[in-house]
């Protein structure tokens, strides 16, 4: 009995200790690493995310390898669909299965925080260090970020005009 129940359990328990967790911030965005997808073989990645008042996140886009899950933990987000937006209060989960067309802002005067899990995580953070570096470049390279998306699991509806982040003036 006891070989048995040896066989139907292990000890691969995560224990991820913080703060030293992995940050990267632009245009009012800030994304903080919660669990690398190097700790869980890649099958997810958890990651904070905090959007100042009126920041944009990324344009209509869509995943064909993973799944993506919001938990609004404060504020109001606007999620953007291929139907048009809708908003999502504290509290509130949003499901993104692959293949299904999604973009966010925080459209309201108050601070958004949420968490972010990436299902499967495909090493999700090494896209988000390259993206935000790029971000801070002046001018943005449209055609560098084309590449990065592409080599990341992320097709934009509109690839002239797809670059997350970036303030319309």
């Amino acid at each position: 009995m006891k070989d048995l129940l040896s066989k139907e359990w292990n000890d691969d328990a995560i224990i991820v200790p913080s703060p030293k967790n992995e940050q990267f911030q632009s245009h009012g965005n800030r994304l903080e690493v919660i669990i690398p997808t190097a700790l869980t073989n890649n099958q997810f990645g958890l990651y904070e995310i905090e959007m100042e008042a009126n920041a944009r996140g990324p344009k209509l886009h869509y995943h064909k390898e993973m799944d993506e899950t919001f938990i609004i933990r404060e504020g109001i987000l606007t999620v953007l669909t291929a139907k048009g937006e809708l908003t999502a209060e504290t509290g509130t989960v949003i499901h993104i299965p692959r293949f299904s067309v999604h973009g966010y802002n925080n459209n309201s005067d108050n601070i958004v925080k949420m968490t972010m899990i990436f299902n499967p995580g495909l090493g999700r953070e090494d896209f988000f260090r390259k993206m935000y570096k790029m971000l801070d470049e002046r001018p943005n390279d449209l055609q560098a970020f084309q590449k990065l998306y592409l080599e990341n699991d992320s097709y934009s509806l509109d690839e002239k005009s797809m670059i997350p982040m970036r303030y319309e003036k």
